[in-house]
């Protein structure tokens, strides 16, 4: 920019850049602080422990939704496994729970 003469505007043409004004920014900065200027980072730093944290939680609703889903799972194998001892004894057991609701149903 020193050796053409070239503007700002010109400049950040030239390499892309939508914001001339970063331009002369950075060139503030150097004048100012050297080449260390522009390695500094401007604004907040970055928030990882709330990222970690989110994964964290997100990793826990994954394990209870984990843990219900076995549940069920070892419900219906008791289930099945009582059918496959005794399949009369729980079609009759099955059979009296649907009566008494469907005359719960019969009485509303």
């Amino acid at each position: 920019m020193e050796r053409t003469s070239a503007s700002f505007q010109d400049t950040a043409i030239e390499f892309g850049l939508t914001n001339p004004s970063l331009i002369s920014h950075w060139k503030k900065r150097y004048r100012e602080k050297g080449v260390e200027g522009l390695n500094q980072s401007k604004g907040r730093p970055p928030m990882a422990k709330k990222k970690k944290q989110l994964l964290e939680e997100s990793r826990e609703k994954q394990l209870e939704i984990e843990n219900e889903k076995l549940r069920l799972e070892v419900a219906y194998l008791k289930k099945l496994n009582a059918f496959q001892e005794n399949p009369n004894a729980f079609l009759e057991k099955h059979r009296q729970q649907w009566h008494s609701n469907s005359k719960k149903k019969d009485s509303n």
